[in-house]
This record gives C-alpha cells, structure tokens and sequence, in this order.
C-alpha cells in the first residue's frame, strides 16, 4: 500500500485512471490510450519490433524482437532508460507476482530468460522443449511459469525456484496465450491450430477440459475474480467468453481483423483488444458482453498491458 501510494504521489495526475500501453509492431512505439476517455493520449519510442509487454510500477517490460533485446521504459518520462540483451527473437513478457523477476520467451534460443527487474541482471537461462516459446507466464503464486510452445502441441512447467523445465503438458496444435485463475487451480491455454481452449488442471499439470473456441484461438486474459476468460479469435476477428464454472462459451463479440493479445482493466469492467490488420483497439464492456468503441493505434498492434 506504501509502495502504491508512493506511486500516485510520485506520478500526479498521471496515474489517476488507468492507461493501457500498446506495442505496435511496424511503428516502433507504444500507443497508450487512458482507459476511462479511451482514447491515445500519447505515444513512446519503443525500438524496431515491440511485442511482448509488462509493467511494474514505474516501468514497462517491452521485447524488441529484431534487436534481440528487452526495453526498459519509464512511464513518467515516457523513455526508454535500459536495454537489456536477450537471447533469439524474445517475445512474450511477464512479471512475477512479486514484481521482482521478468521472465521473457525467447524463440529462437527455445528458452525462457529470467531477469531481475530492479536491476536488469540476468538470473538464468531455461532451455524448454518445446520449439518456439512464445509466452511464459507465471502462476499466481509465483512457483511456475507455463510456457507455450508455438511449433509444438505442449506447455512447458518450469519451477521457478528451481530454474528448469520439470513436467509438460499435452495439448493442441500451436499454443499461444496463457491465463491463471487467481487461486492458481487452473489454466487455461489457447491452441491457434486446434481452435480450442484447454481448461488445465494447474496443481497437477494435467488437462481437465478441451473447450472449442473461434477459428485460430490466440490471446487469452482472465477476469479478476476468475469468473470469466477471454480468447481472441484471429481469424474469426472475435473474442469468445468463457465461464469458468462451466469451461463453455457463452457469449461471442465481434472485433477487428487479426485480434490478438488483450488486457483487462483492474476493475474488469473493460476488456482491450489489439487488433494487429485493422491497426486499432478494441473495447468490450464485459458487463454487457458488447464492443463499445475501437481505438485506432499505431501499425499492428501486438498486445496490450494495463496499469
């Protein structure tokens, strides 16, 4: 709580509604949008190829994938203010609970790269087996991280505390993203390929459910009390929501070409969607389960993170 109000004390207005933060591929920078006008307020220099993203108090986490290398941005200044070097095509991005440690997939090292987040030193190197990690998310507890690997029909557990691959998981064809429910008793994981959800047992590593999705299911993002998840659908240009009391599809809304990673506001009353072909966001109203209003970004928009 300290640390929070330190925060808003430190930043001023600027940290009074949430912003939303928006790689956008082709543009090199970070469109970020305020999230209660939701509309661009401004724009940040974010290198050649920004895709994966994270934040952390004062600082985003942001993958450059031709430099091969991770960015290091204040929010206040809006610049960037380290680069660290990674291995191979880094792409997906996550913070621990705990906010001290980063993890980055990395595709073309088949490894997730752990980096302290204060200091940007590098902790370890985790090879996987699967090819092609794209995403490697933590778990609530911060005990695992849950990696999807892209050219394989598996998600890799790697033990944090121990820093290597220690079980995997069989699902469909070409996982991408990943989502905990809160208490961390299951996953759920999009197969583009399979056009399906796999509803996961977290505790055992083991799959409970396969729920068919959209056509090329991708991004995915949980409600924050774990009631409902949401799945990008990229060809489909939707997003289907799931009940997790069910693990079935109730509702289907319609976005804009290619969705594909997304982001909850804090209060889950807002879901943002990037649509990487029709360059915009998308905002759905998850009370009403009906898109509200597209935002136009930068050029292909890979993702969205919120604070």
């Amino acid at each position: 709580m300290k640390l929070f109000l330190a925060l808003m004390l430190a930043g001023g207005a600027a940290w009074a509604n949430p912003m939303a933060y928006v790689p956008n591929e082709r543009s090199g920078t970070l469109s970020v949008i305020d999230t209660t006008l939701d509309r661009v307020v401004g724009e940040i220099a974010a290198g050649s190829k920004p895709r994966g993203i994270a934040i952390n108090g004062e600082r985003i986490y942001v993958s450059d994938q031709p430099k091969n290398a991770l960015h290091v941005i204040h929010t206040g200044r809006r610049a960037i203010e380290r680069t660290i070097a990674l291995g191979e095509s880094p792409e997906g991005v996550s913070l621990s609970p705990d906010g001290r440690t980063v993890a980055v997939a990395s595709e073309l090292a088949n490894a997730v790269i752990l980096i302290d987040a204060a200091s940007g030193a590098l902790l370890a190197t985790v090879k996987t087996e699967g090819q092609n990690p794209e995403h490697a998310v933590f778990s609530p507890d911060g005990r695992w991280l849950y990696v999807s690997a892209e050219d394989a029909s598996q998600v890799d557990v790697v033990e944090v505390a121990k820093k290597a691959q220690t079980a995997r998981i069989e699902v469909g064809k070409r996982p991408r993203g990943i989502a905990f429910t809160p208490d961390g008793a299951r996953a759920y994981v999009a197969c583009e390929l399979a056009n399906t959800v796999y509803a996961i047992d977290a505790r055992a590593h083991r799959v409970i459910v396969p729920i068919p999705a959209g056509e090329f299911s991708n991004g995915v993002a949980m409600r924050p009390d774990g009631k409902r998840v949401y799945v990008s659908n990229g060809r489909g240009a939707s997003v289907s929501i799931i009940d997790t009391a069910t693990n079935a599809v109730v509702a289907t809304v319609p976005v804009g070409q290619r969705p594909w990673n997304m982001a909850l506001t804090p209060d889950g009353r807002k879901l943002y969607v990037a649509n990487g072909r029709s360059n915009s966001v998308s905002v759905i109203d998850t009370a009403t389960q009906r898109r509200v209003t597209d935002i136009t970004v930068g050029s292909f928009p890979w993702g969205v993170a919120i604070f």
